[in-house]
């Protein structure tokens, strides 16, 4: 399965305009990714995580996404429980972002599944335990969530990966994996759309721990960001991005405690490793998964369709 996964490629890159727009209500209808106006609203920073209503009916434009590979439609109002981003290939058949997208992009570059834009607070990630694995708005105690305030880049996962909850990571702390796909920070300046896979590049990554749970944040940057050729390693990016990687882990540790919730903490010296230990983070991790959808390992509730 693996291995006919591997053969799919390639990226959302073009985003037409929109052709309509509707009143949607609840899930009474499906309609497609809207190309404009996905900027979600900021949650004031005393609502951290604020447990919001649904939204029960919201005016948005129709229009599709489409790439020489994938189809990106959704379903649903946006800031809604019902709200799901699918995913579809070029013949269209509804696919997974976390399996069914190649981790590897070519060129020593990876594919990186867009879930949240930069300058959002909608908490939005992929559905790993629903079939096709959609990517929703997380919710808690049946409320949607949201962050206490934006999120100053693009963030998402790397497909085809995996921290494995019953592997403890000698390096940090003996920290057990989260049993989600890899986190990615992408640094560009573009604001990217739900659903996007970009070709990023990994430039670093921290080892975060969250409630004793090891939850790497690779950091990378689009291929196609106008410094993309001047940004290969933590050097690099120290130079021509000033500051951002200790913005990055700052905002992560962080953005709980408007919540009432202690900070996160660092391993590997509470510092970014640079690229090439990103780079055997990617591969552990790509293992692992590999191995959870051959059934090696137990899958538990995680949809492995």
């Amino acid at each position: 399965m693996a291995a006919a996964r591997a053969m799919a490629a390639g990226c959302v890159s073009h985003l037409p305009q929109c052709v309509n727009s509707s009143v949607v209500k609840g899930s009474q209808r499906t309609a497609l990714l809207p190309a404009a106006s996905l900027s979600l609203r900021a949650a004031p920073l005393h609502q951290s995580f604020v447990q919001r209503s649904a939204v029960k009916s919201r005016r948005f434009q129709v229009c599709k996404v489409v790439s020489a590979e994938y189809t990106v439609k959704e379903e649903g109002a946006a800031e809604s429980l019902e709200y799901r981003v699918f995913f579809s290939d070029k013949s269209g058949k509804t696919i997974s972002p976390w399996h069914d997208i190649p981790l590897h992009a070519g060129d020593g570059l990876y594919n990186f599944v867009v879930e949240i834009p930069k300058e959002t607070s909608a908490k939005m990630e992929v559905a790993t335990e629903e079939p096709s694995t959609p990517i929703k708005q997380d919710t808690k105690k049946g409320k949607l969530r949201f962050y206490p305030y934006n999120i100053n880049w693009n963030y998402g996962l790397l497909p085809q990966t995996w921290e494995d909850p019953s592997h403890s990571n000698s390096d940090v702390e003996n920290a057990f994996g989260d049993n989600d796909p890899v986190d990615v920070v992408e640094i560009g300046e573009r604001q990217a759309k739900i659903g996007e896979v970009l070709k990023v590049k990994p430039i670093a990554v921290l080892a975060m721990i969250d409630e004793g749970e090891l939850d790497w944040k690779v950091v990378a940057i689009s291929i196609d960001d106008p410094k993309a050729d001047l940004v290969n390693n933590v050097a690099d990016c120290e130079k021509h991005f000033p500051g951002t990687l200790t913005a990055i882990r700052d905002w992560f540790r962080d953005y709980k405690i408007p919540d009432g919730k202690p900070a996160n903490r660092f391993g590997l010296d509470n510092k970014p490793a640079d690229k090439d230990y990103a780079l055997k983070v990617i591969e552990e991790t790509n293992n692992a998964w590999a191995n959870l959808v051959k059934r090696s390992v137990p899958a538990g509730e995680l949809s492995l369709v």
